[in-house]
């Protein structure tokens, strides 16, 4: 089998290393296509390859199309929002994510950015402390539950909302107060941590009515989707009330007009950092290859995220 890594944003060169390794002891033939500037060329890469290891790049109907041979698409990260579930499907190629994998970097991210808005961006002047703050965990996923563990570490309160998750014992066995409603979670929360997919029912949910209902000093963090959040309502927010802030590694739409108008009460890193380490870049592409090796011996399909 042949089995294509192609990533406009690459692997580190140790990560390249590995999952060549694992395909090749398997007995199968590797293929890499790296820092493509065009479609074009990902849609003639994929014209005989029997898998396929992506990062954050497009699995469109045109690449599935152009992929007769096509079995198996194993995103390397949680989120799949960029591959075509129902080509996909209608194809019956198996789609996989590796959940967990990024887990940490992007905890650690959050985190991370809560200390630099509270220290005003690490600028002259003062700033506030994380500790005793209420945290809000919004999706209590392999993220959420990282930042919860470590946010009660710095002496934060944290409550925590998932629609998916009926059983409050979940959370309680981690210290965490469970919360019924998403507008009681932003009420009560001066920090929330945004861990929500990009649905149907997610896109463009945060935005002015819970934005404005959060504590004095309320400050979103988002390392999950650019697409969840409404836009104009934030700006709407952050112009009506000169407290609040915001964080995110998927800079908005609007991203420069935010900047320009709030200054340090928004910040955007330059580009999605959260999967942006080391160890969580290693992690992601070897679970990715085992998972396709083990697919193609065993039939496994545990990480299966499409249906047909």
């Amino acid at each position: 089998m042949k089995i294509l890594v192609a990533t406009e944003k690459p692997f580190s060169t140790e990560a390249v290393k590995g999952i060549e390794k694992i395909v090749s002891d398997a007995g199968h033939n590797f293929a890499l296509l790296e820092k493509y500037t065009d479609s074009s060329q990902l849609l003639e890469a994929v014209g005989d390859a029997d898998a396929l290891i992506i990062r954050s790049d497009k699995v469109t109907g045109e690449v599935v199309e152009a992929a007769p041979n096509l079995r198996i698409v194993v995103r390397a990260g949680a989120g799949y929002d960029n591959v075509d579930l129902k080509a996909c499907s209608a194809r019956k190629i198996v789609v996989m994510n590796t959940p967990g994998q990024n887990s940490n970097a992007v905890a650690e991210l959050a985190i991370g950015m809560m200390i630099y808005m509270a220290r005003n961006e690490f600028s002259p002047g003062t700033g506030s402390e994380i500790h005793g703050k209420t945290l809000g965990i919004h999706a209590y996923g392999n993220v959420g539950k990282l930042v919860a563990r470590y946010g009660k570490a710095l002496g934060m309160e944290v409550l925590a909302y998932d629609p998916f998750i009926t059983d409050k014992a979940v959370f309680e066995a981690d210290g965490v107060m469970p919360i019924g409603s998403v507008e009681e979670l932003y009420s009560q929360s001066r920090y929330v941590s945004l861990h929500i997919p990009a649905t149907d029912q997610t896109r463009g949910s945060i935005g002015y009515d819970l934005l404005t209902s959060m504590p004095k000093g309320g400050t979103l963090i988002n390392t999950a989707r650019k697409e969840v959040i409404d836009e104009a309502g934030l700006a709407w927010a952050l112009e009506e009330r000169p407290d609040l802030k915001y964080a995110t590694d998927i800079a908005a739409g609007n991203q420069a007009e935010l900047a320009q108008k709030f200054g340090k009460r928004v910040f955007g890193t330059a580009k999605k950092m959260g999967a942006e380490t080391a160890e969580a870049n290693m992690n992601a592409g070897l679970a990715a290859a085992r998972q396709i090796v083990d697919f193609f011996e065993s039939g496994n399909t545990r990480f299966q995220v499409n249906n047909f």
